[in-house]
């Protein structure tokens, strides 16, 4: 299996934990990883505030770059998947904006490939039995909730995701590595996102709020897919008892048995590992 890979800002700043895990767990699984060659932001969560246009244009380019390479365009950035996603749908739907973009860019759009999210590509069937067989030690007893955030499963018109409101597909990868999945009702709360600096209040009841629910459902630790989510959960969550906010390619790869983990445990601020040493899943 093989993938143009958007890497996104943040997996080399503020969520290098969650590229370098995404990097080894997909090498695990032999999927291939290509990143795009000269790939720009996408806009984050500020151009679409500032200039509707420049919020399409930027990952227009993108989807360009991944077209020349005819393979799908994965990114594990929530945010990124979904501009990546908004371009993409313009460009099919818009004739006349498709046009400028194409002598803009320099590029025939053709309509090959599509934007997917990681979690997308590896809770696919045929990936979760390789992730079956790569588990060489199972999360028994870890009790988990997975979060999944606002941004990855919204608009449902545009990402098309299982389920908008209780959406499955990282509680699947869980199950499948062994953990104790948890139900609970706050999947695809908001945790605050880009309002961490200029509103850090608002963060703050947002993402203690979350990470109580997750206290009161008697989770262990929190499954995130969102470098924004993990960094507001990991950091504003004021809680005697913290929960650990792990992504859930460190999850998959403790339980791949892959050496590196204790390296991407290591950069959390609410650490995970005596926890995890306890249940005797990290010496």
């Amino acid at each position: 299996m093989r993938y143009s890979y958007y890497p996104g800002c943040t997996v080399g700043t503020t969520a290098v934990e969650f590229g370098l895990s995404t990097d080894a767990v997909c090498e695990a699984l032999g999927v291939d990883l290509v990143e795009l060659e000269d790939w720009n932001c996408c806009g984050a969560s500020s151009a679409h505030s500032l200039d509707h246009e420049l919020s399409l244009r930027l990952p227009a380019r993108n989807v360009a770059l991944a077209q020349e390479t005819g393979l799908d365009i994965v990114s594990s950035c929530p945010a990124c998947y979904q501009h990546i996603l908004a371009a993409d749908l313009r460009l099919r739907e818009d004739e006349a904006w498709r046009r400028e973009m194409e002598e803009m860019l320099g590029f025939t759009y053709t309509g090959k490939g599509r934007p997917r999210h990681l979690l997308e590509v590896l809770s696919e069937p045929e990936v979760m039995e390789k992730v079956r067989q790569k588990v060489v030690r199972p999360l028994k007893g870890l009790r988990v909730v997975s979060y999944y955030g606002c941004v990855l499963v919204r608009p449902p018109e545009i990402t098309g995701w299982d389920d908008p409101e209780h959406p499955m597909r990282m509680d699947r990868l869980m199950e499948a590595i062994g953990a104790e999945v948890v139900d609970w009702s706050y999947k695809v709360d908001c945790c605050g996102a880009s309002l961490s600096l200029s509103r850090s209040d608002v963060v703050v009841t947002l993402s203690t709020r979350l990470a109580q629910a997750a206290r009161e459902a008697k989770a262990d630790v929190v499954a995130c897919a969102c470098g924004m989510c993990q960094i507001n959960l990991d950091t504003r969550q004021e809680l005697e008892e913290k929960v650990p906010i792990l992504y859930f390619t460190e999850l998959m790869g403790l339980a791949f048995g892959l050496p590196e983990v204790e390296k991407w445990l290591s950069k959390h601020v609410v650490d995970p590992r005596p926890l995890l040493r306890e249940r005797g899943f990290v010496v």
